[in-house]
């Protein structure tokens, strides 16, 4: 089970792993989301059906021997049965699909012989490349508050609760040119480590629609490039201070859970290079995304998407805990 962030180089992770003859994938199954996603009450919902359903579920799972217990087992053998399907004799099944941040802890519990990989990147990185993967190259990254603010806080303390469980991995670390992280998770999985594996991701097609739409074509090759693009895209002031406000939020705390320094990120923004291109259009992308914010706030009744506008401006202590 590889689990990350939307924009943190899990894809290529999945196929340096898809090139071992033991492992098979595919492109983002989500298997596990319709099935375990009914079990928390705490998720956004796009519409009226996921309450009614977590409370339907909740009220059935009373009548069974061990409660919810008893079906999360029973998803768990599901899931072994369609994963052995999938895997066609390969003894292992790699399921990459990133929103089962959301779900962290029902996959622990739902299938506990499971290897589960956590898969880290620098926070400045992975801002940078959902603005220009999912918003177009605008200064919108508070579209997509699930990601970026719900889904860390869940990796993080899903890591800190099965942290014996897991193994956490920096991206950075996995593309720096060395073999040691390579096989160290290889060994995690169960792998005997293979040397030409990080060589010949390229060679690995992934079945499916889903997953990412720019690195697979765009990397041939591990390189240390696309760590260091994210100076390219928080360019501006305004940038400048929404990212900084960002790594105030994680704080120093969830960073270090992460493998990551506040001090050093903040110092390594602040000294990025700056120009006031696009800052203007950036700040009315701004100012209207905080009316457009309160109008939900007024509207919206209970279990309204998390606000990353909130998250920013409530000013959190570095370090505090959400």
């Amino acid at each position: 089970m590889l689990l990350s962030l939307p924009r943190s180089g899990s894809t290529l992770v999945q196929r340096v792993l898809g090139a071992y003859e033991e492992v098979a994938t595919a492109s983002e199954p989500w298997l596990l989301l319709p099935l375990l996603l009914p079990l928390r009450d705490d998720v956004p919902a796009p519409g009226g059906w996921q309450p009614r359903i977590h409370e339907a579920l909740s009220d059935f799972s009373r009548t069974l021997p061990d409660g919810v217990g008893s079906y999360e087992r029973s998803v768990g053998d599901a899931a072994r049965s369609i994963y052995a399907e999938a895997a066609d004799g390969a003894p292992f099944y790699l399921d990459k699909t990133p929103p089962y941040f959301l779900v962290i802890d029902e996959i622990a519990r739902t299938l506990p012989e499971a290897r589960i990989v956590v898969l880290w990147r620098n926070p400045l990185a992975v801002l940078s490349s959902v603005v220009e993967t999912f918003c177009g190259g605008r200064w919108r990254p508070q579209d997509y508050p699930t990601s970026l603010f719900g889904g860390l806080t869940r990796l993080v303390d899903g890591v800190r609760r099965h942290g014996e469980r897991i193994h956490a991995v920096r991206y950075e670390d996995l593309i720096d040119g060395s073999e040691e992280e390579w096989r160290r998770l290889a060994e995690f999985i169960g792998l005997e480590f293979d040397p030409t594996a990080p060589a010949r991701f390229p060679q690995v097609e992934l079945d499916g629609a889903m997953g990412d739409p720019v690195g697979t074509k765009a990397y041939s090759r591990l390189e240390q490039g696309p760590t260091e693009k994210w100076g390219e895209t928080i360019s501006n002031p305004v940038r400048r201070l929404w990212a900084q406000r960002y790594l105030d939020w994680i704080g120093a705390e969830r960073l270090e859970v992460m493998g990551y320094d506040h001090a050093e990120l903040s110092a390594e923004l602040a000294g990025a290079e700056m120009s006031l291109a696009r800052a203007a259009g950036d700040a009315g992308d701004a100012i209207g995304s905080i009316a457009r914010d309160a109008l939900k706030a007024k509207l919206s009744r209970n279990n309204a998407p998390v606000s990353a506008w909130t998250e920013l401006l409530r000013g959190r202590p570095t370090g505090a805990p959400a």
